[in-house]
C-alpha cells in the first residue's frame, strides 16, 4: 500500500510542475518578452543622447533615430501583442484536472509494462546475487523431509500386494547387491507414494551399476528425491539431475526439474527459458509437458516476457487411426502417407530422443510397411537406450512381439 501512494503523491507532483509551468507560459512569457523589448528601445534612446552629447552623431541623424525609436516604442504599447496578452486567461481547473488524470494514467501502464509489483528495490546484478545466495544456503534433503507433515497411507493398496512389498523388501534387504531387486523396489516404492524408500532404492541401483548407470538412472533418483521432498529441489537432487544432464543434455525429466529449481531459487528467466524448449521440442505425451503446462505462464511473467504457449513440437509418427483412416485410399497412397509419417518419426527419435511409446509406434509402423529388418534394428537399439528401465522395456518389448521382431 505505501508503494502506491507514494507513486500517487509522486504523479500529482509531476503534473502540479507541468500545470505551473504551462501557465506561467501562457501569462508570464508575452509580458516578459514586450518589457524586455521596452528596456532595448530605451537603452537605444540613452545611446543615441551619448553619442550627440561626444559629437559621434549629427543632429539631424539623431533627431531621425529618436523618431524611428519612439514610434517602435508606440507600436510595442498598442499592438496585437498586448491586446493577446490583456485577453489571455491562464488554463482553468479541468485543464490541470485532465493533466493529472494523463499523467496517472500513463505511469500505470508504463509500471504495467516494465514494472513488477512485490519486488523491493533491487538492481539486476543485486537480483543475480540474492538469487546465488538463496541457492547456496537452501536446506538440504534431510530437512525438506523432516519439514513435511506424516504422509498418509497410500490408498486402494490390497492386502495381497501389501504383503508382496513385505517379501520384496526383505528379500531386497537380504540381497543387497540384486541389481533387478532394487530396480522393482524403487518401481514400486514410488508407485506406493513412499518416494524416500523409493530414492534409497535407486540409490542402490546407481551404486550397483557405477559408470554404467545411465542419464535415466540418475534422473529418477533425483526425481524420487524431489518427490519425497514434496517438490522441493535440494541439494542432493540438484547433483543427481546435474549428473543426469552430463550423460545426456536432452534428457527431459532432469531438465525439467532444473528448471523448477531455478524457479524456487529465483532464476525464473532461466527457468522460463528451459521450459519454454521443452515444450517446444515435445514430444506432447511427456511427463513434464502437462506441469510445464500449468506453470510457465505466471514464470513467464515474473521473467518479464510477454508470451504466447506454443504447442509441442516434433513429429508424432502414424497412431492406430492414423492407419485405419488410410484404408479408404489406394494401396500406394496409403503406403506413401504411412511412410512419410514413419520418417518423420524415425528422424525425431535418432537426433532428439523420445519416451518408449514413440520408439514403440515407430516398430510396429515399420512391420505395417513390411520392413521387418529395419524393425529389428530399430527395436533392438530401444532395448539399449532404456536398459535398465523395467517399465520402458516393457513397453518396447510389447511392441517388439506385435510387430514379431523380438526373440
Amino acid at each position: 500500500m505505501t508503494f502506491w501512494i507514494i507513486t500517487c503523491a509522486m504523479a500529482a507532483l509531476v503534473a502540479g510542475l507541468l500545470a505551473r509551468a504551462m501557465a506561467r507560459g501562457a501569462q508570464g512569457a508575452p509580458q516578459d518578452a514586450a518589457a524586455y523589448d521596452l528596456r532595448v528601445y530605451r537603452d537605444q534612446l540613452a545611446e543615441v543622447e551619448r553619442d550627440v552629447a561626444r559629437g559621434v552623431v549629427p543632429a539631424e541623424d539623431a533627431e531621425r533615430a529618436r523618431t524611428e525609436i519612439s514610434r517602435r516604442i508606440l507600436a510595442l504599447d498598442t499592438g496585437p501583442d498586448t491586446a493577446a496578452v490583456a485577453g489571455r486567461k491562464s488554463p482553468g481547473v479541468v485543464v490541470y484536472a485532465l493533466l493529472l488524470v494523463v499523467v496517472f494514467a500513463g505511469s500505470l501502464l508504463l509500471y504495467r509494462d516494465v514494472g513488477a509489483p512485490g519486488y523491493g528495490d533491487l538492481g539486476l546484478e543485486d537480483r543475480i546475487a540474492f538469487a546465488e545466495r538463496m541457492h547456496e544456503n537452501r536446506p538440504d534433503q534431510q530437512a525438506a523431509e523432516a519439514s513435511l507433515p506424516p504422509m498418509p497411507p497410500p490408498e486402494g493398496v490390497t492386502e495381497e500386494f501389501e504383503t508382496l512389498m513385505t517379501r520384496l523388501r526383505d528379500t531386497v534387504a537380504a540381497r543387497p547387491d540384486d541389481l533387478q531387486g532394487h530396480q522393482l523396489l524403487a518401481t514400486n516404492e514410488a508407485r506406493l507414494g513412499n518416494f524416500s524408500a523409493a530414492a534409497a532404492a535407486q540409490a542402490d541401483v546407481l551404486r550397483l551399476k557405477g559408470d554404467s548407470a545411465t542419464a535415466a538412472d540418475y534422473s529418477a533418483y533425483g526425481e524420487f528425491l524431489v518427490l519425497a521432498a514434496g517438490g522441493y529441489v535440494s541439494p542432493e537432487s540438484e547433483r543427481a539431475l546435474r549428473a543426469a544432464l552430463g550423460r545426456d543434455e536432452a534428457d527431459g525429466r532432469a531438465r525439467y526439474y532444473v528448471g523448477l529449481m531455478m524457479v524456487q531459487t529465483g532464476r525464473p528467466d532461466i527457468a522460463f527459458r528451459i521450459w519454454d524448449e521443452l515444450l517446444r521440442r515435445g514430444p506432447a505425451d511427456a511427463p513434464w509437458i502437462a506441469p510445464i503446462r500449468a506453470q510457465i505462464m505466471p514464470v513467464s511473467q515474473l521473467a518479464g516476457v510477454e508470451y504466447e504457449m506454443p504447442q509441442p513440437g516434433g513429429a508424432r509418427g502414424p497412431s492406430a487411426a492414423d492407419i485405419e483412416a488410410a484404408g479408404d485410399m489406394t494401396a500406394e497412397d496409403r503406403m506413401a502417407m504411412i511412410g512419410g509419417m514413419v520418417e518423420g518419426l524415425s528422424n525425431r527419435l535418432a537426433t532428439e530422443g523420445g519416451p518408449a511409446t514413440d520408439w514403440a509406434r515407430l516398430i510396429t509402423s515399420l512391420a505395417v510397411l513390411d520392413r521387418a529388418e529395419e524393425a529389428r534394428r530399430i527395436y533392438d537399439n530401444a532395448t539399449e537406450v532404456f536398459a535398465g528401465d523395467t517399465g520402458s522395456l516393457d513397453i518396447i518389448r510389447r511392441a517388439g512381439q506385435q510387430a514379431g521382431v523380438a526373440e
